[in-house]
C-alpha cells in the first residue's frame, strides 16, 4: 500500500497544498493510504480531509512518518541540516547550480531519501505534466503592475498578501491604477506562449495594459534586446536553463531606457543561467520590489512563491492537474516519477 503523507508548509505566506480532498477521497478508493498534516495556514481546511477519510497527523510531524511514507509537500524544507531518510514530493530547486539546492541534495545523501522534483515530473516528450505556471504569471504581473504604480507616486512597492480570488485581486488592482489617473504602462512577455506567460498577458489584459508578446521565436538570434529596455515593464517568464540568451544586462542599469520595472517570475537569480543580471536575490512579500538603479528607477521583483497569492485556485489547479499521475504511484519507478528518479539520481552523481 502507498501511505503519502502531506506535510504541512513551513514557509511563511505558503498557504497552497498540492492534493485537495477531493483528490485525496480518490487515492483512499484506489487502495492508498492518506495522512494530512496540520496546517496553521494551508487554505484548505483540515477538516475536509478528516472527512474524506485521511489520517490527520499533527503540523511538522512529517519527520517521524514512517520510513516507507512518501512525504508530498510544495516549497522548501527547514533549513535544520538534517539528513532525510524519505523519498519526498516538493520543489527541490536543486539542479541548476543553486547554492541551497546542493545543501538538500547533501541532506538526501546522508539519510539515504529521495527527491522526487514536481518541476521534473514530465511526460515522455519532456513536457511537464504540472504546473502552477498560470498563477505565478498571473500574480507575477499583479505584483509588476504594483511596483510600477508605486512608482508613478514617487514611491516603492509596499508588502502584498493573498486575495480570496483572482476577482479580488483585479479589483483591488483596478482602484490603485484608478488613483494615478488614466496613464498605463506598456508590457513586453518573453515566454508569453507558456502557461506562465499566458496568466501575465491574462491579468495585462484585464488591465489595460499593452502588452507585446515574444516567445522563441522573438529570442533565437540570441541578443542583444534592446525593444526589452524601450518598454515600461519586462515580465520575464522562461526558465533559466543552460543556452537561455540574456534578456536584461548589468549595462541596463545605465542605460538609456524607458524600462523602470523588471518582473522576474521564473525567478531563478542564483542560478548560472539566469538571463536577467541587474539582481542576485529573491524578493519577498514584505518587500516585494528590489530597487537596482535610482535614477532613473529601476525595480526587479522576483518572488519565488507568487500563486500563493491566490492559493485556493492555484492549489485546486495544480492539484487537478497532478492527481492522475499521483494515482500511478504504485509503480514509482516507472513513467514520470522514474523520470524524475533519474533526475535525481544524475544530480547526485
Amino acid at each position: 500500500m502507498v501511505h503519502l503523507w502531506v506535510r504541512s508548509e513551513s514557509r511563511a505566506n505558503e498557504e497552497r497544498v498540492g492534493l485537495t480532498p477531493q483528490g485525496a477521497a480518490r487515492l483512499i478508493d484506489a487502495g492508498f493510504k492518506v495522512t494530512v498534516e496540520q496546517s496553521a495556514q494551508r487554505v484548505l481546511p483540515i477538516a475536509e480531509y478528516e472527512a474524506a477519510g485521511c489520517a490527520i497527523a499533527p503540523e511538522f510531524s512529517w519527520v517521524d512518518a514512517p520510513d516507507d511514507a512518501i512525504v508530498f509537500g510544495l516549497k522548501e524544507l527547514p533549513d535544520d541540516g538534517t539528513s532525510l531518510r524519505h523519498r519526498h514530493i516538493m520543489f527541490g530547486h536543486a539542479y541548476k547550480g543553486q547554492q541551497a539546492g546542493q545543501v538538500l541534495l547533501d541532506r538526501f545523501g546522508a539519510g539515504g531519501g529521495a527527491l522526487y522534483d514536481l518541476e521534473y515530473l514530465t511526460d515522455a516528450d519532456g513536457r511537464r505534466v504540472a504546473a502552477f505556471g498560470y498563477w505565478a504569471g498571473y500574480a507575477g504581473a499583479a505584483v509588476s503592475l504594483m511596483c510600477w504604480m508605486a512608482q508613478q507616486r514617487g514611491d516603492i512597492a509596499g508588502p502584498v498578501g493573498t486575495y480570496p480570488s483572482a476577482s479580488h485581486m483585479l479589483a483591488a488592482m483596478q482602484q490603485g491604477l484608478v488613483q494615478i489617473g488614466t496613464q498605463r504602462p506598456t508590457a513586453l512577455i518573453i515566454g508569453a506562449l507558456g502557461r506562465v506567460g499566458s496568466g501575465a498577458a491574462d491579468l495585462c489584459q484585464a488591465m489595460g495594459v499593452a502588452v507585446t508578446r515574444w516567445d522563441m521565436a522573438e529570442t533565437a538570434h540570441g541578443g542583444p534586446f534592446p525593444q526589452v529596455l524601450a518598454h515600461d515593464v519586462f515580465l520575464n517568464c522562461i526558465l533559466a536553463r543552460p543556452g537561455t540568451p540574456v534578456f536584461v544586462p548589468a549595462s541596463a542599469k545605465i542605460a538609456d531606457r524607458q524600462l523602470s520595472v523588471i518582473g522576474d517570475i521564473a525567478c531563478d537569480p542564483d542560478s548560472d543561467f539566469s538571463p536577467i543580471k541587474v539582481y542576485d536575490r529573491t524578493t519577498t512579500w514584505d518587500a516585494p520590489a528590489l530597487r537596482v538603479h535610482d535614477a532613473p528607477m529601476l525595480d526587479v521583483t522576483a518572488i519565488d512563491n507568487l500563486p500563493s497569492m491566490l492559493p485556493a485556485e492555484s492549489s485546486e489547479d495544480f492539484a487537478d492537474q497532478l492527481l492522475p499521475h499521483l494515482m500511478t504511484l504504485t509503480a514509482l519507478d516507472q513513467g514520470v516519477w522514474g523520470r524524475a528518479r533519474a533526475c535525481f539520481d544524475r544530480a547526485m552523481g
